[in-house]
């Protein structure tokens, strides 16, 4: 049977770019509050101001429309700024990981070309030890740094100037911003998206989500995710709505004093601060009185338990799982209010489309797995300096994900795995997510990750990477590992476990099993020495 035709919606934008999207709620709503900070409140007309001083500041400086100003802030007010101003200018936003070292910062800055870049003083030796001074025209630093050299300033100096610039108009078909990928596979690409793009995600999700001008949302995954970027700092400007900025993950508990003073209503996260969540012994107040209506994940996959956990402890909220990759904006599809399923990411957003096929792009029935491809208007206009490997991603307007999974008769996507991380064993196709799953469910176990490695008689063996569990004691292998027989095949049991303290992780939580594969080949390269 084929996969059930949904009728996609079409979608209508409100804005052609960010900066008339700002200056539209600086007029029509002055003094409704748009960003909290600690105890400073910014209402839109005086973020407008802002904007408009450091816009002023940037068109001194010459930055031209279509050229890349580069961020490497931390979550902050200025962050928000920054992109409204480069907005009006007409020049496009490079958000940079803040995570990186000066090399990677040299390679991205290098590879965008980079005009200017606006930085926290928190990284000042990362971006000294880097090629910046001889890559950018100038350096903006946000948190107070001084330094008594040429083509450096500081943000207060840059809003101080007041000089005036006018709008440059820029449509919907115009590049908004450069998101380079984690570079799973060789170095990290820019995804080249449009306001169109951004503003789709936007726009699907304020409707999905019911999100009005009433809402707010809280803010303190890094604002240079893409995720964060699109739903958590975009999506709330686009209606109006207020921002609750948290610098930083510590002290985690500051999440929740904000989230309750500051009556957040949407609240987004990743898989790691649920699992946090749902263990943390919150005061008898918070759940009474916090306001907190929706629970967004992404990034990674929720384990079974945390969704439990969750349901049981914020009973009047609900929590959706949603799927998406930087190259598509970033958010592809969701679970709707009105109806979740458990371990699936829900059906395509308002205005997107889902197919699941097989090597020959060929469309498969529900039910049977292969690569998810996607269509709409958040599909990024390609990879920067990369034309072979944007022909190689995009197919006549269909995004090719690499992610596998399957559809329900419902239209409900439910990921398998990525197609890079799939083990073949003998030929039998192993997922390392299905394996993730039972091992998850063990008592003790934090979080697990399974990856593929050589062998000699079977091609490839699953071997086991766990994180254990800080509240518990350390799960027993040898229990586990009649756990693993009573509930999978006897060849997807992986062949080694192993007990780690932390498994690499980026920015957002998500284990890197690159890293996992790069220490292994490592070890046996050293042993065979």
């Amino acid at each position: 049977m084929r996969q059930a035709k949904r009728e996609m919606s079409t979608l209508h934008y409100r804005y052609n770019n960010f900066y008339e999207m700002l200056f539209d709620h600086g007029r029509r709503r002055p003094r409704r509050k748009a960003l909290f900070v600690g105890e400073e409140t910014i209402r839109y007309r005086e973020l407008l101001h802002r904007t408009d001083a450091l816009a002023g500041y940037l068109h001194s400086l010459g930055v031209k429309p279509g050229e890349r100003v580069a961020l490497f802030l931390r979550n902050s007010w200025e962050f928000v700024v920054a992109v409204m101003a480069i907005s009006k200018v007409g020049a496009i936003t490079v958000p940079i990981n803040t995570f990186l070292k000066s090399e990677e910062l040299s390679y991205i800055l290098e590879d965008s070309g980079a005009a200017v870049l606006i930085a926290s003083a928190v990284y000042e030796k990362v971006v000294h030890d880097s090629e910046a001074g001889a890559l950018v025209h100038h350096t903006i630093w946000e948190g107070g740094l001084r330094l008594a050299r040429e083509n450096n300033s500081t943000f207060e100096e840059a809003l101080s100037h007041r000089l005036s610039s006018p709008p440059v108009m820029r449509t919907l078909d115009d590049l908004a911003v450069f998101f380079y990928t984690s570079g799973t596979t060789g170095k990290p690409k820019g995804a080249m998206l449009s306001y169109k793009n951004i503003f789709s995600n936007a726009e699907s999700a304020s409707r999905l989500f019911h999100i009005s001008a009433r809402d707010r949302s809280i803010v303190f995954l890094p604002m240079f995710h893409s995720f964060t970027f699109s739903i958590g700092v975009i999506l709330p400007l686009y209606v109006g709505a207020g921002i609750v900025i948290i610098p930083s993950l510590r002290p985690f508990g500051n999440i929740f004093k904000q989230a309750l003073l500051k009556r957040v209503t949407i609240f987004f996260g990743v898989p790691d601060v649920y699992n946090a969540l749902a263990k943390a012994k919150l005061p008898w107040y918070f759940t009474l009185f916090n306001r907190i209506r929706i629970f967004v994940s992404g990034a990674a996959p929720l384990q079974t338990k945390t969704l439990k956990a969750m349901a049981q402890k914020f009973r009047r909220a609900k929590m959706l799982e949603g799927y998406g990759l930087s190259e598509s904006s970033p958010a592809v599809c969701i679970n709707p209010l009105h109806k979740q399923k458990e371990r699936s990411v829900g059906p395509a957003m308002p205005g997107y489309e889902i197919k699941i096929v097989d090597e020959n792009m060929v469309e498969l029935p529900w039910g049977e797995v292969g690569e998810i491809i996607l269509h709409g208007d958040n599909v990024m206009q390609g990879y920067l300096n990369r034309p072979e490997a944007t022909e190689e991603t995009i197919i006549n307007g269909w995004l090719r994900t690499g992610d596998m999974g399957y559809m329900d008769e419902e239209g409900y996507l439910y990921i398998v795995d990525r197609k890079k991380d799939l083990i073949i064993s003998k030929g039998i196709n192993i997922y390392p997510r299905e394996i993730e799953e039972v091992i998850d469910s063990f008592p003790g176990v934090g979080v697990s990750a399974v990856i593929g490695v050589p062998d000699e008689k079977s091609g490839e063996v699953p071997v086991a990477y766990i994180e254990p569990d800080e509240e518990q004691e350390a799960p027993d292998l040898t229990r586990l590992k009649a756990h693993l027989r009573e509930h999978l095949a006897n060849f997807k049991i992986p062949k080694h476990l192993h007990l780690v303290e932390e498994l690499p992780k980026n920015a957002t939580g998500k284990v890197l099993k690159r890293v996992l594969k790069e220490r292994l080949l490592a070890e046996n390269n050293h042993n065979e020495e």
